[in-house]
């Protein structure tokens, strides 16, 4: 099919998908990206412009897209991949010959699992239900020693409002192809891990910190319900100055663990939309990737649904109502309605080198991307009007506005993708396509079983641990893991869950299942050795031990300049041209 006629029928349906298709859009409703004049120096347009198609990269990777979703376990989404029910009037979902397994759902684990109930899948009609226990001690329970037994012990959740719903022994429970086709889809084209785990155990903003440190030790300052080894932090959220290219150094000034959810301090929406005070915030030191990338001239930045006000129009930034940011709403599928932005899923907001406390906008859409007021802090609209003006960072983590980030209790997977969808089908229409790569993984496992356990390679003996008995992450303190200085980092027990990791690229291997041992920290080893000649952060970050992902791409094939696409229906999640375009 013409590539005009492609354009024309995805424009079709990113009309037709309401108010998601907002987020693809890259404007405000009823507005577009207003076109500022270029007040980039003469120094940052050279930045912008080594760094384009022919900058050095260590692969033909010229653009990573990280797009960061949320509480999903490989069982919950994969376990019986690549083998659908396909009741009548749902999306289908068969396997094309050759494809290979998974380690899944099979056998004993379906009929005679070793938990209190087996595993029972859920219908595409049951895409909301309650959000599942999915805490640091909680998880470490459940895998009882690596028996993989107590789940429904210590992670089961069964109580919520509706239009959420509840099912006996539903922590155990997992969706097929029928509902999560897209992302079946993609599996099916293009790369999956099925042994892909969260560097620690733990909620949300552990995961988060991860993906972009590999660390969750460093906590300057934060509550005792979140963090371990700590005190309160004491300055109203949103309040410090950031600063930026000159992070915290570990020491004795940051003794802090973080394990678990708390809104970071350097954040005004902290307060003004989860009403939180000094004490209930965290902030963090050391460095994450981030500050890496600043260093080196990389463009880069985090891009995050409904971190500005509702009005704002990209390259407008006196369009910014800055005492609206956060407030944006969107009604998921039950009509429930979710508040956009999530502080605690913001990770950068908790280094005082990265945030961006008062939410300010970029100065232009030539600016996305380079060192200016938003500090590389930005709404998701930023990143559609920056890579629709030719001004894609080269590094871009994306988070959904939560009623599409996958998280049960708010988001299910329909509304999930929908996101994913339109971003993976827009991303494909641009001229860097050929050189990008998306990477989709997950913050953390919502405590959804998973039968698969990977080697514990950070050990801690805390209070808060509990995997080989009580204060227990193993009993070795040598594998605990230090500072550069021999300060011992206890609290992040791990790899803990195993979550679904994909690449979709044009180099992207295609139907193949990836079993190197990877965790979110991957994608920073990735990012430092394909644009930082291999550096990296030190001070007992993961990105040093944890696996890498290029085995999920074939860098010798010669379809990335040329094509390697697939459009998918955001509604369904089948083809919409009846498969992958741009095969060798």
């Amino acid at each position: 099919m013409a590539r005009k006629r492609i354009v024309a029928v995805l424009a079709t349906a990113i009309a037709g998908a309401g108010a998601s298709a907002l987020v693809v859009a890259g404007s405000a409703a009823g507005s577009a990206p207003h076109r500022s004049p270029d007040h980039r120096s003469d120094h940052q347009r050279q930045v912008r412009s080594d760094n384009g198609p022919d900058a050095a990269t260590a692969t033909p990777i010229k653009h990573l897209v990280v797009i960061f979703q949320e509480n999903v376990s490989f069982d919950h989404y994969f376990g019986t991949y690549p083998n659908a029910t396909n009741p009548s009037g749902e999306p289908a979902f068969t396997a094309a010959p050759g494809t290979p397994t998974v380690n899944g759902l099979q056998g004993a684990l379906l009929g005679a699992n070793p938990n209190l109930a087996n595993p029972q899948r859920l219908d595409r009609s049951q895409p909301l239900t309650c959000d599942q226990n999915h805490g640091y001690t909680a998880e470490q329970k459940a895998f009882d020693m690596g028996a993989m037994d107590a789940f429904i012990q210590n992670t089961d959740v069964e109580s919520c409002k509706s239009p959420d719903i509840s099912l006996p022994n539903l922590v155990m429970d997992y969706y097929d192809g029928n509902t999560v086709t897209g992302l079946w889809n993609y599996a099916q084209h293009f790369a999956m891990s099925d042994n892909s785990f969260n560097d620690s155990f733990g909620p949300s903003t552990p995961g988060a910190e991860n993906v972009i440190s590999g660390q969750t030790y460093g906590a300057i300052c934060g509550p005792s319900f979140a963090t371990i080894n700590d005190s309160p932090c004491t300055a109203a959220p949103g309040s410090a100055a950031p600063t930026p290219g000159s992070p915290v150094q570990l020491g004795p000034s940051t003794p802090g663990t973080d394990y678990s959810d708390a809104d970071p301090n350097l954040d005004i929406c902290s307060a003004t939309e989860d009403h939180n005070t000094a004490a209930t915030t965290i902030e963090m030191g050391g460095e994450n990737i981030g500050d890496l990338l600043d260093k080196a001239g990389v463009t880069w930045g985090w891009f995050q649904g409904g971190f500005a006000s509702p009005g704002y129009v990209p390259g407008d930034p006196g369009s910014d109502n800055l005492s609206q940011v956060c407030t944006g709403t969107h009604q998921n599928v039950g009509g429930a309605t979710v508040n956009d932005y999530i502080p605690h899923h913001e990770p950068f907001q908790y280094y005082p080198s990265t945030a961006n406390p008062t939410h300010l906008p970029p100065t232009s859409i030539a600016m996305v991307g380079q060192q200016d007021q938003a500090n590389h802090q930005y709404d998701i609209r930023d990143f559609w009007a920056a890579a629709e003006n030719g001004d894609l960072p080269e590094v871009s983590y994306l988070k959904a506005p939560a009623y599409q980030d996958g998280h049960a209790g708010y988001s299910d997977p329909l509304d999930e993708q929908q996101f994913l969808v339109q971003t993976i089908n827009k991303l494909e229409l641009l001229p860097t396509w050929g050189s990008t790569a998306v990477v989709i993984l997950y913050d953390d496992s919502d405590g959804w079983y998973d039968h698969a356990m990977a080697p514990i390679f950070d050990q801690s003996q805390s209070s808060i641990d509990a995997l080989t008995g009580a204060g227990l992450c193993g009993s070795n303190p040598k594998k605990v893991p230090t500072t550069s200085t021999g300060t011992l980092e206890q609290g992040r027990c791990g790899p803990g869950t195993r979550q679904p990791l994909l690449v979709i690229s044009p180099f992207a291997r295609r139907n193949f299942v990836d079993n190197t041992l990877t965790t979110q920290a991957s994608v920073v080893k990735f990012i430092e050795d394909n644009w930082l000649g291999g550096q990296r952060l030190g001070n007992g970050s993961t990105d040093a031990l944890t696996g890498s992902l290029n085995n999920m791409f074939d860098f010798t094939q010669p379809e990335g300049r040329f094509g390697g696409t697939l459009f998918l229906d955001p509604s369904t999640g089948e083809p919409m041209f009846g498969g992958r375009h741009g095969d060798r």
